[in-house]
């Protein structure tokens, strides 16, 4: 059977010793995140998703969600009791302004609380995870009349969220949305059409969802500068603000898919349903894209959480089986094998699972505290370049966050070998649920294209030269620590790969579109790469601190100064190949007529 065990001390170490949260205690937005109060939510936070959440993954991913004839869903046995208890715990209103009944919490710590949730449960996690994003597009562009009618129960969980963008004839390319939305002449709008692939599109978790419907007027302009945004509730709310009558909004079908089965991904159809505009018309598409940015960030924590939970499994699996003897001779004369942990290939997927999770973890905290910086540091420049560096990071998180993610599960799934096959061991869950996160939110190949063409070059380089700052200026002060000067030298080289990978860019992608294209992945991966070992070598500054005041957790910290030896030698490396790959260019990569391709 599978287990869970969420990783509460590594997080309280980099909240503690990486971050130092406490520098910023005066900050009004860490008011409320006193260290007692922090140390409450992880733990309770943890035991909730490892007590209430987890237990239903296996179940809910092997039943699914129904779709009854008259529309209405119903979620997997035990998640409409998970959820009330979900809410009536306060968990909806963590990070939640408290005008609208939230606790305020900083970013950095419902990130934190979020991972627990997400590896006990994705599908579970989901439906309240859009929900936050409906928030903070209200909370930004909402009139206060909207915002006034829907974020207080929002907040509290008792309505629900989604965002709906997709149809079947385009999804990354939303100008070719055909969805219409007329005016009734009332100030509200009757919205036709089809949205497909909708997350949380319908259930019986909460009693009322609120969609935010991107949909064209009757003179908007084509392409993505005639799209506005709806709010269209699946109930509307009568003049007391309580469910009232039906839309005509309906579930037309639940998509068949890989994974995230306990979560209904649904066909929705709008038959001339009431919504009304959010924001102005024709702006639709800006106001998505809060909540967009909101939900890459949560993906690519969908990433991490997803390996972090294949890898303890993976762990505890290499702990127990017996295979063969180790090259150097028996371990154990006594057994009739060694465990797994006797194999160097077993060790290297198990030391890549565990060398990219607490990286990952690392910049999963590091970037929900830059979000918090962007809106509350008290110096102006300080919020600019925490803007900055969010905005730079946002699809190195999505992209390459799931990317390794997926890897992760991947290879946790390899050291089981067939019994990761086997759907009662648990880990081929993880593989399937993994794999959603490189799709959905934008595909991680419109990430890196997000990152090479826009992010780069956005405010002359701004984002990307602060960012070289950060890691030559964590590097030259490691150097002074002999046992960091490995460390330091390794990721010193690979932020010189990711340099020169990008005056390349500079000097060949302006005039050659198609090189910024074919370049784009990789790029994306060296800055990945790069990132992750900023983390590492932050890590391994903080451990060294620790055992030189005499921690009694020796043994835990000295393995933290392994993992970090492990990613600057055997992960660091591919930051070079990743370059070389770039300046390879697109001229092959674009040759092939497309005919060639099919024919065999």
């Amino acid at each position: 059977m599978p287990i869970y065990h969420p990783p509460v001390k590594d997080t309280r170490f980099f909240l503690d010793h990486v971050l130092d949260l406490n520098r910023y205690a005066a900050l009004p937005v860490f008011a409320p995140a006193s260290p007692d109060i922090v140390t409450a939510i992880l733990e309770e936070g943890a035991r909730f998703a490892a007590d209430v959440v987890f237990p239903l993954n296996q179940s809910g991913d092997a039943q699914g969600c129904t779709r009854h004839a008259d529309g209405r869903v119903t979620t997997p046995d035990g998640f409409a009791e998970a959820y009330r208890q979900f809410t009536e715990a306060g968990w909806t209103t963590l990070h939640a302004p408290e005008e609208y009944g939230g606790q305020a919490m900083p970013a950095v710590i419902f990130t934190a609380f979020s991972e627990y949730v997400i590896s006990a449960n994705q599908s579970f996690a989901m439906y309240h995870g859009l929900t936050g994003g409906a928030v903070e597009a209200l909370l930004a562009k909402g009139s206060a009349e909207q915002k006034a009618l829907y974020l207080p129960k929002m907040v509290s969980g008792v309505w629900a969220g989604t965002m709906n963008l997709t149809e079947s004839q385009c999804g990354t390319d939303l100008g070719l949305i055909k969805t219409k939305a007329v005016p009734n002449g009332d100030g509200s709008y009757a919205i036709t059409g089809t949205k497909i692939f909708i997350s949380a599109g319908e259930h019986d978790l909460t009693e009322n969802i609120i969609h935010l419907v991107l949909a064209r007027t009757p003179d908007a302009p084509e392409g993505s500068k005639g799209i506005s945004l709806f709010i269209v509730p699946k109930f509307m709310p009568d003049d007391a603000g309580e469910v009232g009558e039906r839309n005509a909004v309906s579930c037309g079908s639940i998509e068949h898919k890989m994974g995230i089965h306990g979560n209904s991904t649904c066909v929705m159809n709008y038959d001339g349903a009431t919504g009304w505009l959010v924001g102005e018309e024709n702006k639709g598409l800006s106001i998505m894209f809060i909540m967009m940015n909101a939900a890459r960030l949560g993906v690519g924590l969908q990433g991490l959480a997803q390996a972090e939970i294949a890898y303890q499994n993976a762990a505890a699996y290499a702990a127990d089986r017996r295979q063969g003897r180790a090259l150097t001779g028996a371990q154990e004369p006594q057994e009739k094998a060694d465990t797994l942990y006797a194999h160097p290939d077993v060790r290297r997927m198990l030391m890549e699972g565990k060398a990219l999770t607490e990286g990952l973890r690392g910049l999963m905290l590091w970037g929900g505290l830059l979000a918090d910086l962007a809106q509350h540091a008290d110096d102006e420049k300080d919020r600019q370049q925490a803007e900055d560096l969010v905005s730079l990071l946002t699809p190195v998180i999505k992209g390459y966050g799931t990317d390794k993610g997926f890897d992760v599960a991947v290879a946790s799934q390899q050291v089981l070998g067939g019994h990761g096959y086997i759907r009662e061991q648990g880990m081929e869950q993880y593989v399937r649920d993994a794999r959603i996160a490189q799709i959905y939110e934008g595909t991680n190949g419109v990430q890196a294209m997000d990152l090479v063409g826009r992010k780069l070059p956005q405010n002359m380089g701004r984002a990307v030269q602060a960012f070289f700052a950060i890691v030559a200026e964590d590097i030259a002060a490691a150097k002074g620590d002999e046992r960091l000067t490995s460390l330091a030298d390794a990721l010193e080289k690979a932020n010189g790969q990711l340099q020169a990978a990008t005056m390349w860019l500079m000097h060949n992608a302006m005039t050659h579109p198609n090189q910024a294209g074919a370049a784009a992945h990789s790029y994306m991966h060296i800055m990945g790469i790069v990132s992750v070992g900023l983390m590492w070598l932050r890590m391994a500054k903080a451990a060294t601190v620790l055992l030189d005041a005499g921690d009694e957790d020796s043994a835990w910290l000295e393995a933290k100064l392994v993992t970090a030896r492990f990613y600057a030698e055997r992960i660091m490396p591919d930051a070079g190949a990743l370059r070389r790959k770039i300046e390879g260019g697109a001229e092959a990569l674009m040759a092939l007529p497309p005919e060639m391709f099919a024919n065999r």
